[in-house]
């Protein structure tokens, strides 16, 4: 009796194999579209989680995280501004396409039309070096890094993307247009692959991302670098135009992703929830309802309890609080960080209480910071 062909397919990498028992032949067939998953290297490239804030006003100085998770905020003396979480209209392309949802919006509230030397305003993403082994830099065989995003402004004109590697000490500046006034457009653009240096297989910053918005001339002196070169502050962003020189100007960035290759695929939507845990590997904000605590230190004489993240973070993290506390009856005010690692930190308070006396805290918010 002849046997039934019976067949058997497997499309885990975009290959159908295809089993012919009655004669133990194997054909494979490849699909046009493989799957695309986990290609993007962005973390919250869609703008969804902002754990700090939704919206911060007055921004003029300092490297800091804002709102939206994961990019941070370089301003030296290019205006003052208000950064948003923006909620996407049904009707912005970015939702249209790719079903954007939110955006990171920087909004000029002082203007500076007359830059200084030394003034510049930058978005800016941070990758861990071990993030970053598929592009094999340092090899002969070095991938290139294709940057795909969403952005709209108010100001048209000359805009420059500039990526730093830590190791080596090399950076690429590549120009893009933004062709016409508050309008969203989405832009791709190549780094080549860095033959030059390795990055470090570790939890530290490997390569970064700057999306300029204003650069004064000590950035802008030189001339852009569209391959690997020694880092020189001139060649950060010529050409970059002022978004800072009207309160009129508005700057959007969303969809951000960040993969090997040269070529940009369609943008890799992840659930809110995974973003957010995601996040919490270099920030998370604890708001403590009611928490019991621990024991009575007889060492110091001081009681403490620990506190066990969410999940594990990037690096032993720096600990502050935030909110109106309370605590065991004698305490009072918030709960003080010792023994800090990357899965857990215990808290105490200078005040003793007897060894029988369960501790407790309320009402505020522990943060813990491990940012690049």
């Amino acid at each position: 009796m002849a046997l039934s062909k019976i067949t058997s397919a497997s499309i885990n990498d975009g290959t159908i194999v295809n089993t012919d028992v009655a004669d133990s032949t194997l054909t494979t067939t490849k699909l046009a579209t493989p799957n695309l998953g986990r290609r993007n290297l962005v973390i919250n490239g869609a703008m969804q989680v902002a754990q700090r804030n939704t919206s911060v006003s007055s921004i003029s100085s300092g490297d800091t995280y804002h709102t939206v998770d994961r990019f941070m905020t370089r301003v030296g003396t290019a205006g003052t501004w208000t950064q948003t979480q923006e909620t996407l209209a049904v009707t912005d392309p970015p939702f249209i396409q790719d079903g954007h949802t939110k955006a990171l919006k920087m909004d000029c509230t002082t203007a500076n039309s007359s830059l200084s030397a030394g003034s510049y305003i930058i978005v800016n993403y941070r990758i861990e070096g071990q993030d970053m082994q598929q592009f094999r830099s340092g090899t002969s065989n070095s991938a290139p890094m294709t940057i795909s995003f969403w952005v709209k402004a108010t100001k048209t004109g000359t805009n420059v993307l500039t990526t730093y590697q830590d190791e080596g000490g090399k950076q690429v500046s590549l120009a893009y247009t933004i062709n016409s006034s508050n309008t969203w457009e989405h832009k791709t653009l190549t780094i080549p692959g860095n033959a030059h240096n390795a990055i470090d297989n570790d939890n530290t910053r490997g390569r970064q991302i700057s999306w300029n918005l204003a650069l004064g001339s000590n950035r802008t002196s030189g001339s852009l670098q569209s391959t690997w070169q020694a880092y020189s502050t001139g060649d950060e962003g010529p050409g970059q135009v002022n978004h800072a020189d009207s309160t009129s100007n508005n700057f959007h960035l969303t969809g951000i992703q960040i993969e090997v290759g040269s070529q940009a695929t369609p943008f890799e939507h992840r659930s809110f929830g995974e973003e957010l845990d995601l996040c919490h590997r270099y920030y998370e904000k604890t708001n403590w309802g009611y928490i019991l605590g621990g024991r009575y230190n007889q060492d110091t004489g001081v009681p403490t309890a620990t506190w066990f993240y969410k999940k594990d973070m990037r690096a032993s993290p720096s600990i502050s609080n935030s909110g109106t506390w309370t605590s065991t009856a004698g305490w009072g005010g918030a709960p003080l960080p010792i023994a800090i690692s990357d899965s857990h930190v215990s808290v105490y308070s200078a005040t003793h209480i007897s060894a029988s006396q369960n501790i407790w805290f309320n009402g505020g918010a522990l943060i813990q910071d491990a940012e690049l």
